[in-house]
């Protein structure tokens, strides 16, 4: 199964390298430490939650398989995260020996349930964190770039052509909607949190807002056809996700051909308090990090930009602007990157 694999240079592995690679694999603890990577991006703290090993054992066998290139470990802040190496020869073995594993075996049950129920308590912790301040969501924005700045820029991306159809993910209180509502033909927000949800069809009600409405979703898991939206948003979202591109894989999927998503987020910054005080799972994201993410979701990257903060504000947002690519006779996308 592992013989002719290739990476993305299309080289062939040493004999050396792919035994290197192999005896890092060939371990229980890190087998089952690759099963869990694989489906999520997890820190030291969470798969010692999963594995009940300690924190020392976990991090050596960690560290084993990123120097054999299974696994990428990368840095934010005080938390370090580690996920299946996207790219290379060694990231292709680690799939294929995972899609060989039995998904009944009790150890991999178990390992899995244990997963899920880390992050069933992360996503409790961020709802409660919604429950307690959806009425003031938006002054929790101002601290950051002005909302001003950020929805002209906003505008900006998606005004050369016209939108029938919108799709607002993690719609908050529903602002995006509003500031497109007279442009669109129909909208729809969807948002996990009930205490949220109510807070954008107040908003929707008080503007006279009748082409838009809102409702539960999850976004790993769209109760929506594919191909059905023009335009879809992700505004403010991503910081908070436990897997950020299978979201953006998900957003792919109802573009319609042609459709656009549009991403917007904060760049990196250390202001570490945002994880307790705010449920924040990232501290913002490089560019090259969400324009990987658009690029394995089949998307084109057609502009990316960053808007510096003002002078009271300390974190930086950014935008990335992909097309689905499935345009018949239509040229391709010119790449802006400001």
């Amino acid at each position: 199964m592992l013989q002719g694999m290739t990476g993305i240079d299309g080289a062939l592995l040493t004999f050396p390298a792919l035994t290197t690679t192999l005896k890092a694999a060939g371990e229980a603890t890190r087998l089952r430490l690759l099963l869990l990577i694989a489906e999520a991006e997890l820190t030291v703290s969470d798969l010692t939650a999963i594995l009940r090993q300690s924190q020392p054992r976990l991090s050596r066998h960690l560290r084993l398989l990123a120097e054999a290139g299974l696994v990428e470990r990368y840095r934010e802040g005080s938390w370090a995260f580690f996920r299946l190496a996207e790219r290379g020869n060694a990231g292709d073995i680690a799939r294929a020996l995972i899609a060989r594993l039995d998904p009944n075996d009790p150890v991999i049950v178990r390992d899995r349930e244990r997963l899920a129920a880390v992050r069933a308590a992360r996503a409790a912790a961020a709802q409660n964190y919604f429950r307690r301040h959806a009425a003031e969501w938006d002054r929790i924005r101002k601290l950051h770039v002005a909302d001003a700045a950020v929805e002209a820029a906003i505008r900006t991306a998606l005004g050369d052509q016209p939108i029938r159809s919108l799709l607002d993910l993690g719609t908050g209180t529903g602002r995006m909607l509003e500031l497109f509502a007279s442009d669109i033909e129909r909208g729809l927000g969807l948002d996990l949190s009930l205490d949220m949800l109510a807070v954008a069809r107040a908003r929707l009600d008080r503007a006279g807002i009748k082409n838009c409405s809102v409702r539960q979703g999850d976004i790993y898991d769209l109760a929506l056809p594919r191909d059905s939206f023009d335009v879809v948003i992700i505004h403010q979202v991503l910081h908070f996700l436990d897997d950020s591109a299978r979201a953006l894989r998900e957003a792919a999927r109802v573009l319609r051909p042609g459709g656009r998503l549009l991403v917007v987020d904060f760049a990196p910054h250390d202001l570490e308090f945002l994880r307790d005080d705010h449920a924040h799972r990232r501290l913002g994201f490089a560019a090259e990090t969400v324009t990987q993410w658009l690029e394995a979701a089949g998307l084109d990257l057609v502009r990316q930009q960053t808007l510096p903060p003002g002078p009271e504000a300390k974190i930086a947002v950014s935008l990335w602007l992909a097309r689905d690519p499935r345009i018949a006779l239509a040229a391709p996308a010119t790449r802006e990157v400001a």
